[in-house]
């Protein structure tokens, strides 16, 4: 005979619904209550039907992925990855599955995104990345659909639920280590333009600079994509100015990898010629040469808590506030000191 929730719940002595939120592991149980349950159920040997009660219900109990416009920056830059650890392990925790949703144009994802709220494919939606007037988040906002920004909303930011780092800090930070090296021709490599983490970047690199009392040199500021070619072609155009840069911040790790093959190919040493500071702290970061000093973004808890942050939403109906992961500096052999015997003490 099968076993039900009546069985599970009559051997750990609660309701058949506290049973089904404990399955659903709704926040509002005791984590007490959840290990009687879950005990009862393993004794029982119950395992839920999640496809009956989805229809019962009326969920799915997935949740839709988008990415941004670059396919070609998700298949090769280890950023991705690294991010859908974090979200796949969040939603695999309260038995939610992700769907992913991918286009060539902007045009093409936004009509996936249509097709997944209208055809009732998924019961919310991550975004992730943030940017201008952005069509996509604009639909969902209309139609009062759940969604979580990865990253910083441009408008609306009071309003909308999102995970980010604070990317104008830790661009400051970046920044503050070159010139505390004693270098005032920095140049700064970002991606898309129109993205509010490049944004931040920019504005926190400006901002050191300035409170330094260095003037930012427009021709010191290239936007190019997430990729290996991106960093390539900034360090050729950067190398093509008459008076280039000594140093760099560089929105990526795959771009300051670029930077460096480049560098190498013109005969530019690293860190002896150019230091370069990066972002995100991914593996091949400590194993490139030089081993890059890095900005680590904790880029698994930002998948993580934007997976948490949807399924509160939609267990509760309430939607929490925006949550500001912490980023940290790596210290490592791609930078080097203008100034002779000179130490800098990094406290980020």
């Amino acid at each position: 005979m099968a076993i039900t929730i009546k069985d599970v719940a009559q051997l750990a002595k609660v309701a058949p619904s506290t049973v089904s939120r404990v399955i659903a592991n709704n926040p509002r149980i005791s984590e007490k209550t959840k290990v009687r349950v879950r005990k009862a159920m393993k004794k029982l040997g119950y395992h839920p039907n999640f496809i009956a009660r989805s229809l019962a219900n009326q969920t799915t109990r997935i949740i839709g992925l988008v990415l941004p416009s670059s396919s070609i920056e998700f298949y090769q830059n280890p950023f991705f990855p690294t991010i859908l650890q974090g979200l796949s392990e969040g939603a695999q925790e309260n038995h939610y599955s992700l769907l992913l949703s991918t286009g060539k144009t902007e045009d093409e994802i936004y009509n996936g995104v249509v097709n997944m709220v209208q055809g009732g494919m998924v019961d919310g939606i991550i975004l992730m990345y943030s940017r201008l007037n952005d069509h996509i988040l604009t639909y969902l906002r209309e139609r009062g659909f759940p969604f979580v920004i990865i990253g910083k909303p441009y408008d609306f930011i009071e309003e909308l639920t999102y995970v980010d780092n604070d990317n104008v800090l830790a661009a400051e930070q970046a920044t503050d280590y070159l010139i505390q090296l004693g270098h005032e021709r920095i140049g700064f490599i970002g991606g898309d333009a129109t993205l509010v983490m490049t944004l931040d970047r920019l504005s926190g690199f400006e901002r050191a600079l300035k409170r330094a009392g260095i003037v930012p040199r427009n021709e010191y500021t290239l936007h190019e994509d997430f990729l290996h070619e991106g960093g390539q072609a900034a360090a050729k155009r950067l190398l093509s100015i008459d008076e280039p840069p000594t140093a760099l911040v560089v929105s990526d790790d795959l771009m300051a990898l670029g930077v460096v093959q480049s560098l190498r190919e013109m005969g530019i040493r690293t860190p002896e010629e150019m230091s370069i500071v990066s972002f995100n702290n991914v593996l091949f970061s400590e194993l490139s040469l030089p081993a890059l000093t890095s900005v680590d973004i904790n880029i698994f808890d930002l998948g993580y808590q934007a997976a948490k942050g949807i399924i509160q939403m939609l267990q509760t109906g309430d939607a929490p506030a925006g949550a500001i992961i912490p980023h940290h500096f790596v210290e490592r052999h791609s930078c080097r000191s203008l100034k002779q015997g000179a130490m800098v003490a990094m406290n980020y």
